[in-house]
């Protein structure tokens, strides 16, 4: 029986929702090369991917955040000066849009899953916190489409919180009884709790470098395969 199979044994879930760095595609290249751009055009050190995979997962701001603090030799990001942070920022933003997708892939099983839900008449979504404009354009180049996007910037909040979530399942007219989230990290874990939806999670994706394991989801999977 498969994770989905023993969360609804019945039916199908109506909305699943995804996560989308870490779960769905790796975009880490894309995400690491335009933070080694800001980080040159400030004088600094380069970071490399190694990093960036434990630094992602929380929003543009706060990976742009944590580059920074790590040039600086300190894991304070309120210590970043803000002339420093606001241009660095702004750096990251541009050169992210030049690269975003262009070596980002989906991991194994995407395709397929999404074909098999879209199939049963699931509603899927994107619950990210990846900004909407950069949501939208690597969504475009990987060739998915979801019937709702919600994005870092939609909402005043963003994982943990549940505000993605609640939302989501507003737009669908969906309860949280039929609704599932996949995701790949301790936030898609905490936002799925507070909202009451079962969480299943990849075991590939980037959770800072912990293992999702601790974090107790309904179910851990090493591949979207094992949903099929």
């Amino acid at each position: 029986m498969t994770a989905l199979e023993t969360l609804f044994p019945n039916n199908s879930p109506k909305l699943v929702m995804f996560d989308l760095d870490g779960t769905l595609v790796d975009s880490i290249p894309d995400l690491a090369a335009a933070i080694d751009h800001m980080l040159h055009h400030l004088d600094r050190t380069a970071a490399g991917e190694d990093k960036v995979r434990l630094w992602v997962g929380n929003g543009a701001s706060t990976l742009v955040k944590r580059a920074l603090a790590d040039s600086m030799g300190t894991t304070d990001l309120d210590s970043i000066p803000d002339d420093i942070y606001e241009e660095g920022f702004r750096h990251f933003l541009i050169q992210y849009h030049k690269v975003n997708g262009n070596n980002s892939v989906l991991y194994p099983g995407v395709i397929e899953i999404l074909n098999k839900l879209a199939a049963d008449e699931c509603i899927l979504a994107i619950v990210t916190n990846k900004p909407g404009r950069f949501t939208e354009q690597l969504l475009d180049k990987l060739g998915i489409h979801f019937n709702y996007v919600i994005s870092g910037d939609t909402l005043e909040n963003k994982k943990p919180a549940p505000d993605q979530l609640v939302y989501c399942m507003q737009e669908a007219n969906c309860s949280a009884a039929e609704s599932v989230m996949i995701g790949d990290s301790k936030s898609d874990v905490m936002a799925a709790r507070t909202a009451g939806v079962p969480v299943i999670c990849v075991s590939y994706g980037y959770n800072h470098g912990e293992s999702i394991h601790d974090t107790s989801p309904d179910a851990v999977i090493d591949s979207l395969i094992e949903l099929l």
